[in-house]
């Protein structure tokens, strides 16, 4: 009896696999002027990582935007975002960096929202909630930790931040000001 019962389980298990859907080769062909964005995986760090991130960018004008799939206004304000980082991104001293504060358990689902919203700035996923006590004052002495917050920086040198939502207009106006 055990011997039929190990069978079937193992049929049973064989014809799940088996059964499981693959996705197609093909490629999606869309109409002209329309943007698709293939995301397969996201890098999650650490502050330290961030940091040397920032560090690294020394030679451009960078805009870091802390957000969040769940917070109403980063969700609203990034397609400002991301239509001003198409504007700059073939600007080589132009950087966007877009920080996901999600939970690391929700990376599949940040990583759905950059497909479905079309975020062409680079993003990462800072999976450092358990310490945002050492690393926010970090950024700014005066930041509490809501979101959405936006710092620009220029020659490795913080010179703005942005505590809230942002306008186009407002962050356009603060790249063109400090770009050259």
């Amino acid at each position: 009896m055990k011997k039929i019962f190990s069978v079937i389980v193992l049929i049973f298990s064989v014809s799940v696999c088996f059964s499981q859907e693959k996705t197609p080769p093909y490629k999606e062909i869309l109409p002209q002027n329309e943007k698709i964005v293939v995301v397969n995986d996201i890098p999650m760090i650490k502050y330290e990582l961030l940091e040397q991130k920032i560090k690294e960018e020394k030679d451009v004008f960078l805009v870091l935007n802390f957000w969040s799939t769940t917070c109403a206004p980063c969700v609203k304000e990034l397609p400002d975002f991301i239509e001003v980082n198409d504007k700059f991104k073939a600007n080589p001293k132009f950087k966007m960096l877009l920080v996901s504060l999600d939970r690391a358990k929700d990376k599949e689902r940040v990583i759905q929202f950059i497909k479905n919203k079309i975020l062409t700035a680079e993003v990462v996923l800072l999976d450092d909630i358990k310490r945002m006590n050492t690393w926010i004052p970090k950024f700014e002495k005066n930041w509490d930790g809501n979101i959405p917050v936006t710092i620009f920086y220029k020659n490795g040198e913080k010179i703005h931040f942005n505590d809230g939502e942002m306008s186009k207009e407002n962050l356009e106006n603060i790249i063109v000001k400090n770009l050259n």
